[in-house]
């Protein structure tokens, strides 16, 4: 069974999204097979079908069948940005030589050709077969959570003159700082984000202790759908190839692991794996500035309707942003709380933000479409309830509308339920206790509310407490954190 489980934006189900432009949507996918004899020369195709993971209406695609069986994804750009995210693709998939592509445990799509179909840009690439899931619909435990970390990690060790010798974006700790100031002080100025965001943001980014990172090889925005996994029957899903490459740059790595407000239930155990799988030093700041760049989505959005005059869009970020203002107000909430009762918040609406709002290192959009994706139910055959989870919540829907009036309805709705709930990653010291893991990349016991005390652990006692290299990061994390959370209460 083939289902479409590419949704355009960072999660969230619903209905297959409405084109973009349909004016120029529309292809036959024999016509876009075409496009795969002008980049492969001498290729030929015997079958066409069309592309079954969809995306935001940007893109016409397909899937054309060669005679020796390969087969290839083809993908139209609607539009010039669609366009220009096309050649991005291009110059980065171009940019993984085989010696890079062999550190990786994953497949990345196999650049085959570009050409132009009348006047818009063509991409031929390598079909990646397998099956995704939503960020929201993630398991947590071994399997997809743990796989998802890993592939993330191998990502970040991969050496930056893969990126640096195609000539790709570079950025360091500051210039990623400095980013995101001219980001916060631009929504700003267009007078609808509450003050409340305001003042954490900006206290954010003066926080030096955040941003003390060292650049690595990122993806630019990872999000749940870039992964594509095949079952293990032992091991469960494992991710087999990832997609989504237009963004390679060098930045924070934060901007990878900023999708995981949006999976409550895998987001500990991605985190877990991954710290387990990098080798380089601790970043106790990582989850804190994910989360951050996780918010600044919908400020993002909210620049991009007010740099294009659409007041439906600025309307639309606006009342996103209120509703995770007013969800900040539950202080007393804690993330762990929150995960666990599934708490719906402001956070959901990220898989609402077109892709196009986002530019940069920090995009984080579904546009990559080298797969096709069949149902992981009819691999799975748990029953229900079964101690895995692995019962078909694991399945993918299609995308949400990419239509104003959802966007409209999605910031409503948001509003109303962040009212009942906090957000689920209000209380940024809730996360304090992840900072500091054991040798084996799992969560040490949550530290005390003390940035000066010792950790709350049955094991040891105040007398034979010691301070360490790790105990002064971690108390510096807290005092960061402790200083950020409180301009949730101004």
């Amino acid at each position: 069974m083939v289902i479409d489980s590419l949704s355009h934006g960072r999660g969230g189900g619903g209905t297959a999204p409405a084109p973009a432009y349909p004016g120029g949507m529309g292809r036959s996918p024999f016509t876009l097979a075409a496009a795969v004899t002008a980049a492969l020369p001498g290729a030929e195709v015997t079958g066409a079908r069309p592309l079954t993971a969809d995306s935001d209406g940007r893109f016409d695609s397909a899937v054309a069948t060669l005679a020796d069986g390969r087969e290839l994804a083809i993908r139209v750009a609607e539009d010039d940005e669609a366009g220009r995210e096309l050649a991005a693709e291009a110059l980065a998939l171009r940019a993984l030589t085989t010696g890079a592509r062999a550190m990786l445990p994953f497949d990345a799509p196999a650049y085959i050709g570009e050409t132009r179909l009348g006047d818009a840009r063509a991409l031929v690439t390598e079909l990646l077969p397998g099956f995704q899931i939503e960020a929201a619909h993630v398991p947590s435990g071994r399997g997809a959570a743990e796989s998802m970390g890993t592939a993330i990690a191998a990502v970040h060790a991969l050496p930056t003159s893969v990126v640096r010798g195609a000539g790709l974006l570079t950025r360091t700790a500051q210039e990623s700082r400095d980013e995101i100031a001219r980001l916060v002080d631009t929504a700003a100025a267009t007078g609808r984000v509450p003050a409340r965001l305001t003042v954490r943001w900006r206290e954010a980014v003066a926080d030096d202790d955040l941003w003390r990172f060292e650049s690595t090889v990122v993806l630019g925005g990872v999000q749940s759908t870039s992964f594509v996994f095949r079952d293990d029957p032992d091991a469960g899903p494992q991710v087999t190839g990832v997609i989504g490459w237009h963004a390679l740059s060098v930045g924070d790595p934060a901007v990878d692991l900023s999708w995981l407000s949006t999976a409550p239930d895998a987001a500990d155990d991605v985190h877990a794996a991954y710290a387990t799988a990098i080798a380089r030093v601790p970043d106790p700041a990582l989850e804190v500035r994910g989360r951050l760049l996780a918010e600044l989505e919908f400020a993002r959005w909210l620049v991009h309707g007010d740099a294009l005059h659409r007041t439906d869009i600025v309307d639309d970020a606006a009342a996103l942003l209120e509703a995770l203002a007013d969800g900040l107000r539950h202080d007393d909430l804690s993330v762990i709380s929150a995960r666990g009762e599934g708490v719906d918040s402001a956070m959901d609406a990220l898989g609402r933000v077109p892709a196009s709002a986002t530019s940069g290192a920090s995009a984080v959009g579904s546009t990559a479409m080298e797969t096709d994706a069949y149902n992981p139910d009819d691999l799975w055959h748990d029953e229900p309830g079964d101690a895995d989870g692995r019962n078909g919540d694991a399945t993918v829907g299609a995308g949400d509308a990419d239509s104003t009036h959802d966007l409209s309805d999605a910031a409503a709705e948001a509003a109303r339920r962040v009212a009942v709930g906090g957000i689920e990653t209000e209380d940024l010291s809730a996360v304090q206790g992840r900072f500091s893991t054991s040798g084996h990349g799992n969560p040490a016991t949550a530290a005390s509310d003390d940035a000066g005390s010792p950790p709350a652990d049955a094991a040891s006692s105040a007398e034979d407490y010691q301070d360490t290299p790790e105990d002064e990061a971690q108390r510096a994390a807290r005092a960061a954190l402790q200083r950020w959370r409180s301009s949730d209460s101004e």
